[in-house]
């Protein structure tokens, strides 16, 4: 267990709703029949973690929201917000578990009008070296289209899902990405691994409604690394009653 120092964060408001406004990718916004771009959906990943399972348990979540930040930043994409999966999660009976077959995964692909679906898993070993593996199904094909593998050590862990999502967005052939990572600052910190664990532990807490243990958790990661913008407008979110 991590041991965190509290620190009193007191946003101010007005930056919080600017944040907010930004935080909401602009291929999450346009959900009209009108729009054409290609939309890209990504599952929870399955742990793999050799020791300590259950304490890595939460970056199934953890991952899959940082590999939505950065293929957000892609505005010729369309991205499924993590929230909208979680809600079809609970209605589909499927919350409990992060494993999730080829065959669920295209129907969930399908109800979310998405054509790519991102499953995958990741592993970490007893030196804390670390493997993230994803593919995508094809919703319309039911084909899987890309494979890709990133690896190296667990604490530059937000580096490496920000080569992934460029790997990604070019394995795919999707529009080009135009836009500068959102989580590169946060990738220069030595707390990343430790920062990215607490907020896949507040999306935890978020999903069983547990509102203050999750923004006492989002404190601790933006505690353990002040660059890290994604925990810091999901608590500015909650903050604000979202």
């Amino acid at each position: 267990m991590f041991q965190f120092r509290s620190r009193t964060i007191r946003p101010n408001r007005l930056l919080l709703a600017s944040l907010l406004a930004v935080s909401v990718p602009l291929s999450a916004q346009t959900t009209s029949k009108s729009d054409t771009r290609p939309t890209i959906a990504v599952l929870y990943l399955t742990n793999g973690a050799l020791a300590d399972n259950a304490t890595y348990a939460p970056l199934s979540k953890g991952i899959a929201e940082m590999l939505i930040t950065e293929l957000a930043q892609n505005n010729a994409l369309r991205v499924v917000e993590r929230d909208r999966l979680q809600t079809l999660l609970e209605e589909q009976n499927l919350q409990s578990s992060d494993r999730v077959d080829k065959e669920t995964a295209l129907k969930l692909g399908k109800i979310l009008g998405s054509r790519h679906m991102l499953m995958g898993s990741f592993v970490i070993d007893l030196n804390r070296n670390m493997r993230i593996d994803v593919r995508a199904v094809n919703t319309e094909t039911s084909a899987i289209d890309y494979v890709e593998t990133v690896s190296g050590k667990s604490d530059k862990l937000l580096e490496l899902v920000i080569q992934l999502g460029a790997k990604v967005n070019a394995g795919l052939k999707l529009p080009a990405l135009k836009m500068a990572s959102a989580t590169t600052p946060a990738s220069k910190s030595p707390n990343q691994f430790k920062a990215l664990l607490a907020m896949s532990r507040a999306l935890e807490a978020e999903d069983t409604k547990d509102i203050e243990g999750a923004k006492t958790l989002y404190k601790s990661a933006i505690a353990l690394n002040p660059d890290f913008d994604r925990a810091r407008i999901r608590l500015a979110s909650m903050e604000l009653g979202r």
